[in-house]
């Protein structure tokens, strides 16, 4: 039952988090970027030329969108998964949805790069849904397989800056390419800071006295691991215990208060820990960005 709840929660976070990235994805899309011809890149980039280049009647940015990605989508069930494949379909729907939806309803303002923010926040929430808004970020989670030790968005800032070079020749006016770029960069750093700043927790080390009434409160009170370092203080050299603990950010002033009420004389040294694998954290996936 616990199991069941767990995949439940997980089910609607994924869902919340697509939802929510592929609308801020268009909604960035129409008000910041395409009407000054900035490149978003990826396949809503490849539309947006098209359509400015071809002028075709009936189709739009959000048709396209959905029609360029068919091919790419039967790549990404084959190779990643089905989980991934109807994320990212679902995703492409709403995304191509929404992209003509705001291009009729909403006013064109004056172009501000910070849609490259907007761009960059909007698809970490879909990665971090298991998705994809289709086109080159199926590519780059296939590639992300191959080269493992690359970040996302740097993968997809290398792919993007071809259709950035591709925009300015179409709109002609390389201006529209370096914008673009400055946009790109903007949006990978923000993926990125997304996609793997988000999972962070804390290091906590503690030098006390009292090390075995507080490891046996961490293990019983916040139901997390303690591992005993032997130390030695550098002036009186005298052999010390050292506690060290993975907590989530949500343990920090539980741990702290925690570790007080035992021991005032405590040192408690607290750093930031990205992505903690094992018991109680996350278990490890060689699919995960």
């Amino acid at each position: 039952m616990k199991a069941l709840n767990q995949q439940k929660t997980e089910l609607f976070r994924n869902i919340l988090f697509i939802t929510l990235g592929s609308l801020l994805y268009a909604l960035n899309f129409d008000l910041f970027l395409e009407p000054g011809g900035i490149s978003s890149g990826g396949v809503s980039g490849i539309a947006m030329i098209i359509v400015y280049a071809a002028h075709p009647k009936f189709l739009t940015v959000g048709i396209l969108n959905a029609m360029i990605n068919i091919p790419l989508f039967l790549c990404g069930l084959k190779k990643i998964g089905r989980h991934f494949f109807f994320g990212s379909l679902y995703s492409t729907v709403l995304t191509s949805v929404f992209l003509d939806l705001f291009a009729r309803i909403l006013p064109v303002p004056a172009v501000e790069l910070f849609g490259g923010v907007f761009m960059g926040v909007s698809l970490g929430l879909v990665f971090l849904g298991n998705a994809s808004t289709g086109g080159v970020d199926i590519v780059a989670r296939l590639m992300k397989l191959k080269f493992r030790n690359f970040p996302i968005g740097k993968i997809i800032l290398c792919m993007d800056l071809t259709i950035a070079v591709i925009t300015g020749v179409v709109y002609r006016d390389f201006n529209n390419t370096l914008y673009s770029v400055i946009a790109m960069v903007v949006s990978s750093m923000a993926l990125d800071r997304v996609v793997y700043g988000m999972d962070y927790s804390k290091v906590a080390l503690i030098i006390t006295e009292k090390y075995e009434a507080i490891a046996t409160a961490i293990d019983s009170q916040l139901d997390r691991g303690v591992t005993l370092l032997k130390g030695q203080g550098y002036y009186k050299r005298q052999d010390k215990m050292v506690l060290l603990s993975a907590v989530k950010r949500k343990q920090l002033a539980e741990l702290k208060e925690l570790v007080m009420d035992i021991d005032p004389d405590a040192f408690i040294i607290l750093q930031d820990a990205h992505q903690v694998l094992g018991d109680g954290f996350k278990r490890y996936d060689r699919n995960e960005l």
